[in-house]
């Protein structure tokens, strides 16, 4: 059976929780004990948000260590950027392509870094996508989260409709349509 490291980060807002939270009940329907933890910063402000999420036969403990997650699912590239050093040598990043700048880059203490992406695609395996404007072409820029989450499931592994299942009984209600659009369109259909 197949073990995993995974951690979701991103922008408070961002939908960070939730997928976590739907990454976890899917590998748990799946016959996996799962671990999850969170870390807020100072996510009501527009700060970091980590999430952590390992599943396998039998998990110890939520938290993943430097330099062992498989997957980096990140919703801005800073913060991709930010966590990359928690991936092994062949891990994977799958990154929503926008910018969002942190408060030190607004007061004009901070320089917004460039070539991020080309920058992480330098040591790791990175996949992009434009999660909001996908989201945005759907109507609802809310949705960016699936979004990325679908491309993320490709990699991840279960069925697609595993995913569906998890993302119906995990979103708001009114909201599953949507978000199940936004999964499958980057889940690449």
């Amino acid at each position: 059976m197949k073990s995993m490291n995974i951690m979701v980060v991103g922008v408070g807002g961002q939908g960070t929780l939730l997928t976590s939270r739907i990454i976890g009940k899917t590998a748990l329907n799946n016959g996996y004990d799962v671990k999850l933890s969170e870390v807020h910063g100072m996510a009501q402000r527009g700060g970091s948000v980590v999430t952590f999420v390992r599943f396998g036969d039998k998990v110890s403990e939520p938290v993943v260590e430097e330099g062992s997650a498989d997957i980096l699912i990140s919703f801005e590239r800073l913060e991709a950027l930010r966590y990359a050093h928690y991936l092994k040598k062949d891990g994977v990043i799958v990154v929503n392509d926008c910018r969002i700048d942190p408060m030190t880059v607004v007061i004009g203490v901070a320089e917004y870094p460039e070539n991020v992406i080309e920058t992480l695609q330098k040591e790791h395996k990175v996949y992009t996508i434009d999660g909001i404007g996908i989201a945005k072409e759907l109507g609802n820029s809310k949705v960016l989260n699936s979004v990325v989450l679908g491309l993320g499931a490709k990699i991840i592994g279960f069925d697609k409709k595993d995913w569906l299942q998890v993302i119906e009984k995990t979103v708001p209600q009114k909201t599953v349509e949507i978000n199940e659009k936004a999964f499958l369109k980057g889940y690449g259909e």
